[in-house]
């Protein structure tokens, strides 16, 4: 992915000292240095299937699984929006689904008294992060959404590595799953960021879907081990990349547990400003995040609370949660770490 100023997209996170005076700033990711927060990763089990070990079918809603991101500074890549503290996050029914739905809504606008990098904030969305509630090492990591498409958008599905708060970025590893911009309809991406490629100089690989980005659902998926991580949109594999091909550039950072990210950008220095002709609001459409593992614990949430009153058209969760079907995926296969390119 082609970010500019990528690597000051978490600081200013951190450190961004431009949101709402009544509600200060706040990330989850932490500065650098600070001391890790309980974590409950989910261990990889060797085994000759993949199974289910966690999901969020939005059927209802569970803080219990995602943290909200808040404020207006821009992020690392000069967004326009406020991300908000669950205000542009609901659940609805989609009849294209066929099931209740997270929506994440980006719109003209925001609460009162928020404040960007820029002035006055322009736009508002949301941003849905895991760390220290769900975390993964290796396995199969997969969304079913349906994207917003106008000029100025940039909705993206993504991890990263859960100890950024101690090391920062790049050195976290991050891996984006699936991104898409506006001013490419048709296009979405997938990328690898680490230490010595990251920023505009990422693994990366694009997909076409052969019609605009917001006319139907995709199931956008990686498959991660020790030895590379795969791109899939719909099951039909796009792009990969080897662990030999990372240690050629840099470290591989990828042995360890990621967390996951849902949100919708507007603007910045990758996918630009929305224009005259951008339509808002604009909404992704998740219907589940899904991650399938080798056998192993499987971990419950705890608590939960609504994200937003439901708009108007949703319908109570069914009864039964979706079961999630069993993936056939290759199995990771562990290897001794390989020294550095730079010293062979």
């Amino acid at each position: 992915m082609q970010r500019t100023v990528a690597s000051f997209r978490f600081l200013a996170s951190a450190l961004c000292c431009l949101a709402v005076a009544a509600t200060p700033t706040t990330s989850a990711t932490g500065l650098p240095g600070k001391p890790a927060l309980a974590r409950h990763a989910v261990p990889i089990v060797q085994s000759a299937a993949a199974t289910p070990v966690w999901s969020d079918e939005f059927d209802s809603t569970d803080l219990g699984n995602w943290t909200f991101e808040t404020g207006g500074g821009g992020w690392g890549n000069n967004e326009l929006q406020y991300y908000t503290n669950g205000q542009n996050a609901f659940i609805q029914y989609d009849a294209m689904a066929g099931s209740n739905v997270l929506v994440i809504e980006a719109r003209r606008g925001a609460p009162a008294g928020a404040s960007c990098w820029y002035g006055s904030c322009q736009y508002s969305s949301s941003r849905m992060i895991t760390l220290d509630k769900h975390e993964f090492q290796y396995g199969r990591m997969e969304a079913r959404i349906r994207l917003p498409q106008t000029q100025g958008i940039w909705p993206a599905f993504w991890m990263l590595g859960a100890d950024i708060g101690q090391v920062g970025w790049p050195q976290s590893g991050e891996i984006d799953i699936m991104e898409h911009i506006g001013s490419e309809p048709t296009l979405t991406h997938g990328a690898l960021h680490g230490p010595g490629y990251s920023g505009n100089t990422p693994f990366s690989g694009t997909h076409d879907l052969r019609h605009a980005a917001d006319a139907a659902y995709h199931v956008y998926a990686v498959e991660w081990d020790a030895n590379g991580i795969r791109w899939f949109v719909d099951d039909q594999p796009f792009y990969s990349v080897t662990r030999a091909q990372v240690e050629a550039r840099g470290a591989w950072v990828f042995d360890q547990p990621f967390f996951l990210l849902l949100n919708v950008a507007v603007g910045g220095d990758w996918p630009g400003s929305p224009n005259a002709a951008s339509v808002f609001p604009q909404r992704m459409y998740v219907d589940y995040v899904r991650v399938y593992q080798a056998p192993g614990p499987r971990r419950r949430s705890v608590g939960s609370q609504p994200l937003a009153p439901p708009r108007q058209g949703a319908v109570p969760a069914p009864a039964q949660s979706r079961p999630m079907p069993v993936r056939n995926m290759p199995v990771p296969r562990r290897e001794l770490p390989r020294r550095p390119a730079s010293l062979d």
